[in-house]
């Protein structure tokens, strides 16, 4: 039993009116203790739940990302025209509707954007389909490959993905807490603003709940993070809806750091209901190989929407119907499809 983890636990797990917050350094200790194993089992389980329930704030948040930052698997930084672009997605995955990112993750490579994703298996609680098996259907695997390896392919690719199991097991080591205690844990927040590159970057972190995107981007200004995007999307990834209104959060430089924006898509001929997650894999596969195909389906049209959006704020496009006239364009004239191909050829060299 840790007597310092105790203490940090008693702080967080005194009740609704008793409770303290932790200070940043005290959620740094806390998260580390919980890394390394220094706490026992009891501790961690008791800690997760009882920092859920009192609801993380953003200097805790921030103390966590200080943790991950340096215990955490790390990119180097790569001369890159564009800042490389992070695209997360809750770890534990999607159930109801197609996963768009890896998708949209070429669409923006194949335009000269790089993008890095994170993330694992199958995961608690809701166990749906994460993106490292969405990239296998599309004939990449990248659970096998080193971080020097994944640097090459985001160097001559543009793309790149951290897979939490074999480059971050310390983290991994805290995912049967997760069904254990049979709700996602704050570090659950933590993992969509989490960027293990080194370099230029711009971070996009999804969200379900208004305070959730509080936490987050106020734990990133005291990061000195200044420039990210934050998106009211499907299932609390970054995926822009087609049926509601897409909520938007810009945090920029300038004499406007905080904007909303909010796209509605029938103002740009999008309109329509989310594309459903298929459940077997054969049949989303074939569905991704349509959209590379530019076949007329509704998967193409949602990825069209999401990667037009990126495009012009990754600075691609003037305007956000020049990013889906780009978009369209690239998965038309097949560019997008032989920029897989070029992933997949360099994969084999590796």
């Amino acid at each position: 039993m840790s007597p310092l983890f105790r203490d940090l636990l008693k702080k967080v797990g005194s009740g609704a009116h008793t409770h303290k917050d932790l200070t940043r350094a005290e959620a740094a200790l806390a998260l580390r203790l919980m890394l390394e194993q220094v706490a026992t089992p009891a501790q961690i389980g008791a800690f997760l739940i009882a920092h859920r329930i009192k609801r993380p704030t953003p200097e805790e948040m921030a103390g966590m990302l200080d943790t991950y930052n340096e215990l955490g698997p790390k990119i180097p930084a790569l001369e890159t025209s564009h800042p490389v672009m992070i695209l997360s997605q809750p770890y534990d995955g999607r159930d109801r509707t197609f996963p768009l990112s890896p998708l949209t993750a070429l669409v923006l490579a194949a335009a000269g954007l790089p993008v890095l994703q994170h993330g694992g298996d199958r995961m608690p609680t809701k166990e749906g389909v994460p993106l490292i098996d969405l990239w296998r259907c599309l004939g990449v695997d990248w659970s096998t490959l080193t971080l020097e390896q994944i640097t090459h392919c985001l160097e001559q690719t543009g793309l790149g993905f951290v897979y939490l199991p074999r480059h971050f097991p310390a983290a991994q080591g805290l995912v049967p807490y997760r069904e254990q205690i049979g709700k996602r844990p704050p570090i659950a927040t933590l993992e969509l603003i989490w960027n293990p590159y080194q370099g230029r970057s711009h971070l996009v972190a999804g969200f379900v709940h208004p305070p959730t995107e509080g936490i987050m981007r106020d734990a990133l200004y005291l990061h000195g993070v200044h420039e990210f995007t934050t998106v009211k999307g499907l299932e609390g990834s970054c995926d822009l809806p087609r049926e509601r209104t897409a909520i938007i959060g810009l945090a920029r430089n300038g004499d406007n750091p905080w904007q909303r924006l909010r796209l509605h898509p029938q103002e740009y001929g999008m309109a329509s209901s989310n594309v459903p997650w298929p459940e077997e894999t054969t049949t989303a596969t074939k569905m991704m190989a349509a959209v590379l195909a530019a076949e007329e389906q509704p998967l193409t049209t949602s990825v069209i929407w999401n990667s037009g959006f990126y495009l012009w704020q990754g600075g691609k496009a003037d305007s956000l119907n020049s990013g889906l006239a780009l978009s369209s364009e690239l998965l038309r004239s097949g560019r997008v499809a032989q920029h897989l191909q070029k992933l997949q050829t360099i994969l084999e060299k590796v």
